[in-house]
């Protein structure tokens, strides 16, 4: 790292675009309702524009001296009086330079915390209320019976204990017994069958763990860390989806073109703190602090990653259509779009104990802005340089919540939970969960 700048060695931003292009960023910050100090990176970069020449003529004029002092040395003469001025100039180099590293840094921070501009298809919007449905698919199942929640089947049916949890270790985290930890496991398999085996995707078991780079790489650093688990003493993070290892994979490295696309699917347990939910969702299983998920992930050519976010939500897609779960597709506007993401699209199922469609799934295009955190290039054969590549996820599903729409899509008036039947191989041909499950 030595002599290299803050933001080349984390090129979040380009220097040189934000400087020429500041008011496009301001505008973009503003369409994604996001709180960026551009004002103090003006005046910290006016004053790196300050310092600078004044740091260079130094260095230059203590070269020179430098030179000077073994010719006169050489002649014989007396260079005391440079030797002063050499005191002097290296003081105020050592000055500078301290000045200079401290710009640096805040710049640095005002760069790693500005989002990634918005894709021009992305609706203009302030928040989830004005994401706009592109798709609906399946008909939610009317019952003759009032509709129960997820929590109030799985306690009764015995297959969900938050009270054994909560005495272990708190608020937020689960036991799933009998038929409920076999299905959670036959969700896990079942994604990951139809990923890797119809879909193309390489499977990846990854660390749950991972260290600050990585977590900086994909975005969850700095502006996150209040929502992540940090091992005390470590430079460890647990991770808060399969998202980060997997885009880490080519952390640094520069793939030949010819493997593009690459592809990757991952189970994974995922470990938020939630220290933003505010209370939201304190009983069941839609937000704990500790859950499992099924990612995909894809590195891609610039040109062809609007293609592969059509297909990729499609992959995901297909997994709620084979469990026969009514859903919705919608685009997340700017002001919903996440930190990372230049466009996103939300597939929310339908949950008849809340009488409302929940998010299930987010599939995004980071574009390169994923890749310049982490180093991830590409290089055609025979070109001389690389080229930053696109990085796109999704979940392929969040496997708490499937479980959650399978216990309220499939509940049946006498409590038991009727299986889609593509699971039902899955569960040793069981058809229906019972209380005796």
């Amino acid at each position: 790292m030595a002599g290299r700048t803050a933001w080349e060695v984390y090129p979040v931003l380009d220097l040189k675009f934000l400087r020429e292009n500041l008011e496009l960023v301001k505008t973009a910050v503003a369409r994604r309702q996001a709180q960026v100090d551009l004002a103090g990176f003006e005046g910290l970069d006016a004053k790196r524009r300050q310092v600078l020449p004044e740091l260079e003529n130094l260095r230059a004029r203590r070269n020179e001296v430098s030179q000077e002092v073994g010719r006169v040395k050489r002649e014989g003469g007396d260079p005391s009086s440079m030797y002063a001025e050499m005191k002097q100039v290296g003081a105020r180099i050592k000055e500078l330079e301290g000045e200079l590293v401290g710009v640096d840094e805040g710049i640095k921070q005002v760069l790693m915390t500005i989002p990634n501009p918005p894709h021009p298809s992305v609706p203009v919007g302030k928040g989830e209320e004005d994401n706009p449905v592109v798709e609906t698919w399946g008909e939610p199942p009317k019952f003759d019976f009032e509709p129960l929640n997820h929590w109030d089947i799985g306690e009764a049916l015995g297959i969900i204990d938050f009270e054994a949890a909560a005495r272990m270790t708190g608020a937020r985290f689960v036991v799933l017994k009998g038929a409920g930890a076999r299905l959670e496991r036959a969700l896990i398999n079942f994604m990951l069958d139809i990923q890797t085996t119809e879909h193309g995707y390489r499977e990846v078991l990854p660390p749950f763990m991972v260290n600050s780079q990585a977590m900086t790489g994909t975005g969850q650093l700095p502006k996150f860390a209040e929502d992540l688990f940090k091992l005390e003493g470590t430079d460890y993070w647990l991770i808060p989806t399969a998202e980060v290892p997997v885009t880490n994979l080519h952390m640094g490295e520069v793939v030949e073109a010819e493997r593009l696309p690459l592809k990757y699917t991952a189970y994974t347990p995922c470990f938020r703190a939630e220290a933003g939910s505010h209370g939201k969702d304190v009983r069941g299983l839609v937000r704990l602090h500790q859950f499992d998920k099924v990612e995909l992930v894809r590195l891609v050519r610039p040109e062809e990653s609007y293609q592969h976010l059509e297909e990729l939500t499609a992959n995901a897609e297909e997994i709620l259509r084979r469990l026969e779960l009514p859903y919705q597709k919608v685009v997340l506007c700017t002001g919903d779009l996440g930190f990372s993401a230049a466009k996103t699209y939300d597939l929310e199922v339908w949950l008849p104990g809340q009488n409302r469609y929940r998010e299930i799934s987010s599939c995004s295009n980071f574009e390169d802005f994923q890749a310049r955190r982490a180093g991830l290039r590409f290089k055609e054969k025979g070109a001389k340089g690389t080229t930053l590549l696109h990085t796109l996820n999704g979940s392929g599903l969040a496997v708490g919540r499937t479980m959650v729409a399978i216990l309220e899509n499939g509940q049946q008036a006498d409590g038991t939970v009727k299986l889609p039947a593509a699971l039902v191989p899955y569960m040793g041909g069981k058809q229906v969960i019972t209380a005796e499950d």
